[in-house]
């Protein structure tokens, strides 16, 4: 007695077109080094160290006087804030008639080991506020900070209230206890000093041993199975490359920076108790007092919403505003979604709080 192997004509159909997408692939796609990830024209105009400040130029009439210095993450490059013209959170800012600059933190290197909060907030970010400041004569600015930008905006803040207009705090790392990603679970058991220590800067394949544990099946097969089934979507393909590109492409960390961070805000909490001291000075968020405005994404796999959220609480202000968004980490400042919604928003909320 003989069994008859039956094999659905649909999944087979599929089967045979994504091998057929996959064989076509080489011919489609560009290599990710052949891509150029700059996007809205811009003017360096202060470096200090690895440290660019980059200065966007645009065609739109500023609506307000008040300029938008944006602080990116340390991990990866700012690219993501202007991945595709479409999608570019920059270009939505300076379409708003706002007047934004950027810091481009660079690529630190084995002499940059010792670089800390110290460093990068009361040097390298009092700098080019600084410079701003004297560039287009005002008093303050408004500051945006992303993920770990967001965290070293609010230390900033905090020790500098009275050269911050408007705090922006997009995904911030705030409160590590409460924080239950994967990123946070390891940072809580990792022996940070001997890792400071031994290694020195921290290298980027560790963080890309730490991206592919956070999701490893929608970041692994499920993402590459989506990507060889639109194969023939030009927009698509575009998009994906450029944020593939992203992802492979971020520096090392300062030692002594990582071994800080992980301490005060991971393991000890320090932060959000206004415990945490830079420099011999208190970080007391009770200083913030100027209007601030939090953005948490439901879906962050990179910072829990209840590590964001806590900033809303800590400050002194009235005028505060919480706003959750049913997106991811990236999709809060790099999607449709992001232009539809996240930044129309903002770009009210800003204008309204500052010098016409």
């Amino acid at each position: 007695m003989t069994s008859e192997l039956k094999i659905d004509p649909k999944l087979l159909e599929e089967f045979l077109q994504m091998n057929k997408n996959i064989l076509e692939a080489p011919k489609l796609v560009a290599a990710p080094d052949e891509i150029s990830m700059e996007m809205t024209p811009y003017d360096v105009v202060y470096t200090e160290g690895k440290m660019r400040l980059l200065h966007f130029n645009s065609d739109v009439k500023k609506q307000v006087k008040t300029p938008l210095l944006i602080a990116y993450a340390l991990i990866n490059r700012y690219h993501i804030l202007d991945i595709h013209p479409q999608k570019s959170w920059v270009r939505n800012m300076l379409e708003q008639g706002l007047d934004v600059y950027l810091i481009d933190w660079g690529t630190p290197t084995k002499m940059d080991r010792y670089l800390g909060f110290d460093d990068y907030v009361n040097y390298y970010m009092d700098n080019c506020i600084d410079f701003i400041l004297n560039e287009s004569s005002i008093e303050n600015v408004s500051l945006q900070g992303y993920c770990t930008g967001g965290t070293l905006a609010t230390v900033y803040t905090a020790l500098h209230p009275k050269k911050i207009r408007n705090l922006v705090l997009t995904a911030p790392v705030i409160d590590g206890s409460k924080d239950s990603t994967v990123v946070a679970n390891l940072a809580k058991h990792i022996d940070v000093d001997m890792m400071a220590n031994v290694v020195g800067n921290v290298p980027p394949e560790f963080m890309y041993y730490v991206f592919s544990i956070l999701k490893p099946f929608e970041q692994g097969l499920e993402k590459y199975n989506q990507f060889f089934k639109n194969i023939h979507n030009k927009e698509y393909v575009e998009n994906f490359i450029r944020v593939e590109k992203w992802l492979s492409d971020t520096p090392p960390i300062p030692g002594e920076l990582y071994r800080e961070w992980v301490k005060n805000v991971y393991q000890d909490n320090l932060l959000i108790r206004n415990q945490m001291n830079v420099a011999g000075r208190q970080v007391d968020l009770k200083n913030i007092s100027m209007p601030v405005f939090t953005q948490v994404a439901v879906g962050d796999h990179l910072v829990s919403p209840e590590c964001s959220m806590p900033i809303h609480y800590a400050v002194s202000t009235d005028d505060k505003t919480l706003r959750i968004y049913a997106t991811g980490h990236v999709g809060m400042i790099a999607s449709s979604f992001s232009q539809k919604k996240v930044l129309p928003e903002l770009g009210l909320w800003i204008k309204e709080r500052s010098e016409k």
